[in-house]
């Protein structure tokens, strides 16, 4: 009887790590679509950089930027698509004098999540960052884990409906790194986020399956 009882005890962690297996396969199969793919222009609005320990942002004019998503069906997830040129984004201070954002370690990959077909809305992180930030008496790097790594993320959504790709102010990696000047605005090791929205030109349709 107690080995009957063993045996039935015994199976049910089995059947649970069956169950886990099969979601996890599940999950690790999506695939995705994406029309019509190919080369994309991409028309950013204000750019806001945050120093979110001291508070300090900088809001800089929209710019110019283009990339390529992969096409057609049965596409992964990781490196859908990629943003590989940013022209310098020069943001003006009301003392005058500007300060330049300019993108490194491009190109910056596209990685899709999750999608809702109720709403249209995929969700999914941009990573590959490296941002070198100059301006009068003050320079930094913008990076993930350190200041060379060049592995910053962002987390982002895209709409289908509107063309448009939100780079978010939560969930990235993204801190300050060799901060020279700056008057305290912004320092070393502190958590830093960009926000923005991009219009792709023309439009993605990007579902699952």
């Amino acid at each position: 009887m107690w080995k009957r009882h063993a045996r039935r005890l015994a199976a049910v962690p089995a059947a649970m790590l069956a169950a886990v297996l099969s979601v996890t396969t599940v999950l690790a199969a999506a695939t995705w679509t994406v029309r019509p793919g190919g080369p994309v222009s991409m028309k950013s609005g204000n750019f806001i950089l945050t120093d979110t320990a001291t508070g300090s942002a900088l809001t800089c004019p929209p710019a110019a930027l283009s990339g390529a998503l992969k096409s057609g069906s049965g596409l992964p997830g990781t490196g859908i698509g990629a943003i590989t040129a940013v022209h310098s984004i020069h943001c003006p201070t009301p003392f005058g004098p500007e300060y330049t954002l300019t993108a490194r370690h491009l190109p910056w990959r596209l990685n899709v999540l999750s999608y809702s077909a109720a709403t249209g809305v995929v969700t999914g992180s941009l990573g590959h960052l490296r941002i070198a930030f100059l301006g009068p008496g003050c320079t930094a790097v913008i990076d993930g884990t350190s200041g060379t790594a060049g592995d910053g993320t962002v987390e982002v959504r895209y709409t289908n409906g509107t063309g448009r790709l939100r780079l978010l102010s939560t969930g990235g990696n993204l801190h300050f790194y060799h901060v020279r000047g700056c008057a305290g605005l912004f320092r070393s090791g502190d958590p830093a986020t960009i926000s923005t929205t991009l219009t792709l030109s023309p439009g993605q349709a990007i579902t699952s399956p």
